[in-house]
């Protein structure tokens, strides 16, 4: 397991496993280490994987853990369900790409040409998104904001 050591990153893992256990449950499926395989291949990393890539990852980085890329499907797909990853779409013809939501809040910005996607957080907007929703009555319970455009880089590769 590529977890750190230290005990607050010990102690936050086995919160997130415990609540993937209680939504596996919840949801009539049973907890087996190929799922919690996703689980730790999804913690550990610091980008935005695809099913393919997280498939191939776990296969990579757990070779004893024989898993199917359906149960990688099924697993994703529940969690979407539950909130407790997050997919992102960086083009039309790409795959969903897949965080943790345990993240601190942020948002993200997306090239349409390369699927470059970049995290960040503007105070300003939450503040504005805030106010928005109370103006129409509304209690915000979470939310992902996307921004597609193009980035520096490939802009200047069409000068």
């Amino acid at each position: 397991m590529n977890i750190e050591t230290n005990f607050s990153t010990e102690v936050e893992y086995n919160r997130l496993l415990q609540k993937f256990k209680d939504i596996l449950k919840k949801s009539g499926n049973k907890y087996t280490k190929q799922r919690e395989a996703i689980l730790q291949t999804l913690y550990s990393s610091d980008s935005h994987l695809t099913s393919e890539e997280l498939y191939n990852r776990v296969r990579k980085e757990r070779p004893e853990c024989k898993i199917g890329i359906a149960t990688v499907y099924r697993t994703l797909s529940l969690l979407e369900n539950e909130r407790f990853v997050i997919a992102l779409s960086t083009t039309e013809q790409d795959a969903k790409r897949f965080e943790l939501a345990y993240k601190k809040h942020h948002d993200h910005i997306i090239c349409l040409d390369c699927g470059l996607i970049q995290e960040f957080v503007d105070n300003e907007i939450e503040k504005r998104q805030d106010k928005v929703a109370e103006s129409l009555g509304f209690s915000i319970e979470w939310h992902s904001m996307q921004i597609y455009g193009i980035c520096h880089s490939c802009q200047e590769q069409k000068i």
